[in-house]
């Protein structure tokens, strides 16, 4: 009967933490998390243990119970501020239920087990010796103030013993499930992420470009912005892959990347659409500026030395197409054929250059 009426407390416990590990899912509590958070998870910490003490095992007005669990867990990931709350609330919830001796020795069991918590996250151990020396602590605490508490049951031996049972069974499900929770999201998190980047430069891949392209190109035309779209191809690419190797020609494309990303502003979108092809998405960027930037990268490709893995250095150039809304075109979905359209034609007309989809536009920066 005893463990039965403390697995319904074990089962509001890990319920709880589940429903609590997922909603957190991208703000984890940790040692480094803001006070406000803290606060937070240690008033749900107190509030979970007070759930847990309404259904707990009375026994000559001793309330038995797991609300030990969410201090040792809010100590472990967060520290002293939120295990002191936590045991503030515990503290307030024990002894709104009555001022009895019971009471009082809860008091004290409370604060020794924060204590204790405390000092052993502090040790140099591994996660699981902190994890079963903290529930170790507690279940030797609870035993010694229950043998004080309850001297006459009869069955005093059968419920510390299963007390003990179920509090490392709690304990450590507990810990299981929020460690499997994390890492669940976590894993998640670089599948998102290794879905949506190239994996040799680390910019955004095709698949990532086409989503943005879509939302941003829609937001311009809704607000009537001005968006500018670049094309770049490195000219000859194949030949550096024929002549050195596709591993040099990768740190070609590596090195790229970078000017690329140092050149254009912050809040810019490069991405590599596959094999030496790149765009840039210019936000709030008219052609004239666009052009500008273009002419820019395509000086900085040009003079760079790009240094290969054997310590030679060699130098390539690009094409640029460019592509702006309201001025090359007047819908923003077009602005990708353009750009491309725009692209051949400086592959066309003698590479290394920056061209434009019609001769109207190059006229239009010259003036």
């Amino acid at each position: 009967m005893i463990l039965k009426e403390l697995l319904s407390n074990f089962a509001i416990l890990i319920s709880a933490i589940f429903l609590y590990t997922q909603s957190t899912s991208s703000t984890p509590l940790t040692l480094t998390s803001p006070l406000r958070s803290k606060f937070i998870v240690g008033m749900l910490g107190g509030i979970l243990s007070n759930i847990l003490m309404l259904y707990s095992i009375e026994i000559n007005q001793t309330f038995i119970d797991l609300r030990h669990i969410p201090v040792i867990m809010v100590t472990y990931y967060g520290g002293a501020i939120p295990a002191i709350i936590t045991m503030t609330c515990i503290i307030l919830g024990r002894f709104l239920i009555g001022f009895t001796m019971s009471a009082f020795f809860a008091f004290a069991l409370i604060i020794l087990i924060t204590a204790a918590t405390l000092l052993i996250i502090r040790l140099s151990l591994s996660k699981k010796k902190k994890i079963f020396l903290s529930i170790t602590a507690s279940n030797i605490i609870f035993a010694a103030f229950i043998s004080y508490l309850l001297p006459n049951f009869d069955r005093l031996f059968v419920l510390i013993v299963s007390y003990w049972i179920i509090s490392y069974f709690a304990g450590f499900v507990s810990f299981y499930t929020v460690e499997f929770v994390r890492r669940s999201h976590r894993l998640l998190y670089k599948y998102k992420s290794e879905a949506a980047t190239d994996g040799l430069t680390g910019l955004h891949n095709v698949r990532r470009f086409d989503e943005t392209f879509n939302v941003i190109s829609t937001q311009a035309e809704e607000k009537g912005e001005s968006l500018s779209l670049l094309y770049i191809d490195i000219d000859h690419f194949k030949k550096v892959n024929d002549t050195y190797g596709h591993k040099e020609g990768d740190q070609v494309l590596i090195n790229l990347s970078k000017i690329l990303k140092n050149t254009v502003r912050p809040y810019d979108i490069v991405s590599r659409n596959g094999g030496e092809e790149f765009t840039i998405i210019l936000l709030d960027c008219p052609l004239k500026r666009a052009s500008d930037l273009s002419e820019k990268i395509r000086s900085a490709v040009k003079n760079y030395s790009f240094e290969l893995t054997t310590g030679q250095a060699i130098s390539i150039t690009v094409s640029i197409g460019v592509a702006s809304y309201n001025e090359t075109t007047e819908r923003p979905s077009m602005l990708i054929e353009e750009a491309d359209q725009a692209l051949y034609r400086a592959k066309q007309t003698g590479r290394n250059k920056v061209s434009f989809s019609s001769k109207e536009s190059e006229e239009y920066i010259k003036v």
